[in-house]
C-alpha cells in the first residue's frame, strides 16, 4: 500500500491507497472543490456547517444520479426484452 498526501480545505491529509493513487487525488481535488463551492455561496466561514452542507449536496447528487441510472436500467430492459420478443417471433415465421 502506498501513502499519498491530499490537500482538502486548506487541510492536508495522508491517504493509504491500494490502487490507484491518481483516483484518491481527484476525488480530494472534487470534495476540496466543492467546499470551497459552498464556502463561497453561503459566506459563512463555520468548516463544520460548510462540510455538512457540502455533504448533503454531494448526498443529493448522488442519489438523483441513482435514480436516473435506475430510470435508464428499466428503459433498457424494456427495450432488450421488446427486441427479444421481436427476434424470437421472426426467427418462428
Amino acid at each position: 500500500m502506498e501513502s499519498i498526501q491530499v490537500e482538502i480545505f486548506g487541510q492536508t491529509y495522508s491517504i493509504k491507497v491500494a490502487n490507484d493513487p491518481e483516483y484518491i487525488r481527484k476525488l480530494a481535488a472534487f470534495v476540496d472543490a466543492r467546499l470551497k463551492e459552498i464556502q463561497k455561496s453561503t459566506g459563512t466561514a463555520d468548516v463544520y456547517r460548510i462540510a455538512i452542507l457540502t455533504a448533503l449536496n454531494i448526498t443529493d447528487e448522488l442519489h438523483r444520479l441513482r435514480s436516473q441510472h435506475e430510470g435508464l436500467n428499466k428503459t433498457v430492459n424494456t427495450s432488450l426484452d421488446r427486441l427479444i420478443e421481436i427476434t424470437d417471433g421472426v426467427e418462428r415465421k
